[in-house]
């Protein structure tokens, strides 16, 4: 049996988490196996280098270092936990994954896509999700959300025109990758996770 990878993709306080873990508990009780991992982060290296890249006090990181930075927390993560799943046969469902890079370092950051995606292409071994669910969700509505709940890591306290910018690149995605269905953020989370079922006719 193939395996299959899904990812959630979204600004900072879209619902993945939590979307992640109620689709995870929905496919063990259909009988799947499945895993879950977030970006950075998933396994102990990828998890050291998200403390150095969501560390508040790491205002002097460059901004290649930060993208560099992502791509090899990607790379072990896909080469230690994503292909061994995938080659076992299980759904994977991951936080985040490259399309995060092109957007928050390639626009926000103002590194240009291509660069992003050629380091990105070569962390990731050619691996590439099957489906990817975009969360549409208003930059200020969701910074909102998630700085109430600890104050925000690195990334999520820059200035709002960084988050504006992440997101009308993430609108722009779902014309270049055809894996990418955009759904808005709107609803209550049930609404939203009755409706990724459907996407992904599972």
């Amino acid at each position: 049996m193939e395996g299959r990878f899904i990812v959630l993709e979204g600004s900072d306080g879209s619902g993945k988490s939590t979307l992640a873990l109620k689709l995870k508990n929905y496919l063990l009780e259909k009988g799947f196996e499945v895993e879950i991992t977030r970006e950075p982060g998933g396994t102990d290296i990828s998890e050291r280098i998200r403390q150095l890249l969501l560390d508040r006090n790491n205002e002097e990181m460059d901004y290649r270092t930060e993208a560099l930075l992502y791509a090899a927390s990607r790379a072990q993560l896909i080469s230690e936990k994503i292909i061994p799943w995938l080659n076992e046969g299980k759904i994977v469902i991951s936080e985040r994954y490259v399309y995060s890079s092109l957007v928050y370092q390639g626009l926000g950051r103002g590194l240009g896509i291509d660069e992003v995606k050629k380091i990105n292409d070569f962390a990731t071994a050619g691996i590439k999700p099957d489906s990817v669910i975009l969360l549409n969700v208003d930059p200020e509505k969701g910074l909102k959300r998630k700085l109430s709940i600890d104050g925000g890591d690195r990334l999520e306290n820059e200035d709002i025109s960084f988050h504006r910018k992440v997101y009308e690149g993430y609108r722009k995605l779902p014309h270049h990758f055809p894996e990418i269905t955009e759904l808005s953020r709107d609803g209550t989370i049930d609404e939203v996770f009755e409706e990724i079922i459907r996407i992904l006719k599972i």
